[in-house]
């Protein structure tokens, strides 16, 4: 079973927390669309098949199930889940992941499924300007976010080096938390702080905040955090040929229910 039919099956029997769980996941996966012909460049055209409740696309989360078509070669685009609903929210639409596999996760997920899940994607950041003056231990942290923190964070190999997350009070008074994210590329800034305001909005916790901040390994602050701080590891990035010129890939709230898909 495949990471995505393990989140499915906890879907169908468990609860929103399991729901949200599959959809972050979805959002990462690679997913194979078929297309209708090959890409001309950058532009592509889904192959749209016309059922009785409306049309819908088909996308595997593998090359070898997409296969179990029979259909011999047929054009494909890699795309990662997020992108595809992203472009299908609100078209009306529907998804059929590994359809004619008789694998856990084939499933029909419908146009309100992918709209939820851009809804969440959509979770941006806000910039403000506050300064520390004490730290303490993280305090009352929902299991659901530290698992959606480190699902997110697992990802971000090579953008930074280490997650610190603790309790802070600000010198206006406000109190919360904040995750200090280590020697981070600032390239990768923006998109890091993109990817734990998802995380946030994965986790369930309505109306939450976490402040997210960058520090150099050198920066004073870090002896303070370190001793009340939760850690999350950042893995290693996977090793690539010495000439390949490409960057490490960045890593990819609503109170909505998500639709659990049964």
């Amino acid at each position: 079973m495949t990471p995505l039919d393990q989140a499915y099956a906890a879907m169908v029997q468990g609860d929103e927390t399991d729901a949200l769980r599959f959809y972050q996941l979805l959002a990462d996966a690679t997913l194979f669309l078929l297309l209708d012909h090959e890409a001309e460049g950058e532009r592509i055209n889904p192959r749209v098949f016309d059922l009785p409740d409306g049309p819908v696309l088909l996308a595997y989360d593998s090359e070898d199930r997409m296969a179990a078509l029979d259909q011999g070669p047929v054009p494909y685009a890699a795309l990662p889940g997020r992108i595809i609903a992203q472009h299908l929210a609100g078209q009306g639409v529907a998804l059929g992941l590994n359809f004619g596999t008789g694998v856990a996760s084939e499933t029909l997920l419908p146009p309100e499924a992918l709209t939820f899940l851009a809804e969440k994607l959509g979770a941006e950041p806000a910039a403000v300007q506050a300064r520390p003056v004490a730290f303490h231990a993280p305090a009352n942290l929902p299991d659901a976010l530290a698992e959606a923190l480190g699902f997110t964070l697992g990802g971000a190999g090579g953008l930074a080096q280490a997650a610190l997350l603790a309790g802070v009070q600000y010198d206006d008074g406000r109190r919360g938390h904040m995750l200090a994210l280590v020697e981070a590329h600032p390239a990768a800034h923006e998109a890091l702080a993109r990817a734990v305001a998802e995380a946030l909005a994965f986790s369930g916790i309505d109306a939450g905040e976490l402040d997210v901040t960058f520090l150099a390994g050198d920066d004073p602050a870090l002896a303070a955090l370190a001793q009340v701080a939760r850690l999350f590891e950042i893995p290693e990035p996977a090793a690539t040929a010495p000439d390949d010129p490409r960057p490490p890939a960045a890593p990819g709230t609503d109170p909505s229910r998500p639709p659990i898909l049964r």
